[in-house]
């Protein structure tokens, strides 16, 4: 399960760190969120340096359908009705200032990344849900975005209707994310590959951010990892939760494909978008959504949205399949701006609710202005140390009772098994003397035995049939069967047992 945007190679060779450094600006995740700060501070001449796990764009910025838009599902309605006209305009001119600002950037560096200009839709096939988009093109029209109600799309399926929005785009985002780094390192920014970050320490005015090896010191920390890795002071623990969704890149067997960008409106959601592969374009499918860590059979994601794909290319064949991880905040808004009000000059990019490309270009603006001191009209919109009432409630009360569900400390509900009973390519949680082990058996018929307690919080893990990972239902962290952590907020492997 490789993505295709990682067939696009790194040409740049980065080292680890190989000693302690000094730097004005350290920022932690080589993702777009993190390259894209990088970008913009050492622009102005800031003394930058980040620090990246494994290689630079390998995780949810080269998994992303890489869609630049600023529509966002049926967003605008909710924001209206939660939080007012004025504010629902600024996130939808932030969003709009990214596409542009990204488009910029494209132009001014001189980047190939195959980015296309495409009008993006919101489309039914229920006639049931038909007024929910309706209701969404008048909120869209209240607060003056250009967008209107059409009932014929491009896509080649017959539908109820959709809401349009002109001026969206969509790019290959790996090698747009190769390209910042170049610019980076011309700017005499810092890059360091393989250089995990384990313990952020506050010394005087200064952090000192230390890997397994080395020693940062560092003025200013901007936490780009995906998932917050501090736990206190910020809690974005209790903010948010995390959201897995699979792709597949399909060869329909045709000349022609559709023009623009789509997802429909309820669940479960698919994504659709082309892609240029040299000499032809091929078929993007994103969807089969599910909390991370849930407690169900995962191995036919894939299956599904192939299905959905051969609705409309029957001859369609897979080329590449891949899974990835969104955060999702409470509020359906990012987290970005000042970590914590007890943590100076530290700042956060997180949250992004599966849009992340133009998120993380906010971001990035965002909280360089910040340690630039120059004024955003969009901080306080994204602030990240922001405390109201919770208007999705609903998703809180299930996130509580998942994490209470999970925690280590109550009964495990499962009959003993003997390990003799787990089959080749089989997971499973059992007993051994009391204790709970989580056992893999590999196609070798070799088993791998781990505790299956999340090194984050001490959550009990559930085992992921189609990934072959342990995964965590209270915040998102993921481990190889091996145990090794590969996905945050945990940092430390899982204890293995030999």
């Amino acid at each position: 399960m490789k993505s295709y945007w990682n067939e696009e190679e790194n040409y740049i060779s980065l080292e680890s760190l190989k000693e302690d450094i000094e730097t004005e600006v350290c920022i932690i995740g080589a993702g777009l969120s993190g390259l894209s700060t990088a970008y913009y501070l050492s622009k102005n001449g800031v003394k930058v340096t980040i620090l990246e796990k494994d290689k630079i764009l390998s995780h949810t910025s080269s998994h992303t359908t890489a869609k630049v838009t600023s529509q966002h599902g049926l967003i605008y309605k909710y924001l209206i009705d939660s939080k007012g006209e004025e504010f629902a305009k600024a996130y939808y001119d932030a969003n709009e200032e990214a596409i542009r600002n990204i488009k910029e950037i494209i132009e001014k560096e001189n980047i190939a990344c195959d980015f296309k200009s495409q009008k993006a839709y919101i489309y039914t096939e229920d006639a049931d849900e038909v007024q929910k988009i309706k209701d969404e093109v008048e909120a869209c029209k209240r607060i003056n975005i250009d967008c209107e109600f059409v009932t014929n799309v491009d896509l080649p399926i017959n539908i109820q209707g959709a809401i349009e929005f002109k001026n969206q785009g969509m790019f290959n985002p790996k090698k747009y994310g190769i390209e910042l780094c170049r610019v980076i390192l011309s700017n005499k920014g810092q890059i360091y590959e393989e250089s995990k970050v384990i313990d952020i320490k506050k010394e005087n005015e200064n952090f000192l951010v230390s890997t397994d090896r080395h020693i940062v010191t560092a003025k200013y920390l901007v936490i780009a990892s995906h998932y917050p890795i501090l736990n206190t002071p910020g809690y974005y623990f209790l903010k948010m939760y995390q959201s897995t969704s699979y792709a597949v890149l399909m060869d329909t067997k045709t000349e022609k494909l559709f023009e623009g960008i789509y997802i429909n409106t309820k669940d479960p959601f698919y994504s659709f978008r082309t892609v240029e592969t040299g000499d032809k374009k091929m078929l993007l499918v994103v969807g089969s959504d599910h909390k991370t860590g849930s407690d169900t059979n995962l191995s036919d994601s894939y299956e599904k949205l192939e299905k959905q794909a051969k609705r409309m290319y029957q001859n369609a064949e897979t080329k590449y399949s891949w899974h990835t991880e969104d955060c999702i905040t409470l509020d359906k808004i990012p987290y970005i701006g000042a970590f914590s009000k007890f943590m100076k000059n530290a700042y956060v990019l997180t949250g992004y609710n599966k849009w992340g490309i133009t998120s993380s270009n906010i971001g990035a603006k965002i909280i360089s202005d910040m340690i630039l001191d120059i004024p955003n009209e969009y901080e306080e919109i994204f602030k990240a140390t922001r405390v109201e009432p919770i208007k999705n409630i609903k998703e809180v009360e299930n996130m509580i009772k998942q994490t209470g569900e999970s925690l280590i400390i109550d009964k495990f509900k499962l009959p003993e098994e003997k390990l003799a009973d787990i089959k080749c390519g089989e997971g499973k949680i059992i007993e051994i003397e009391g204790k709970k082990i989580g056992v893999y058996r590999d196609a070798d018929n070799n088993t791998h035995k781990v505790i299956p307690v999340c090194s984050h919080l001490g959550c009990e893990l559930k085992w992921n049939n189609l990934a072959k990972t342990w995964d965590c239902p209270c915040h998102g962290s993921r481990f190889k069967y091996t145990g090794e952590s590969i996905e945050t907020p945990s940092i430390e492997g899982l204890e293995v047992i030999e």
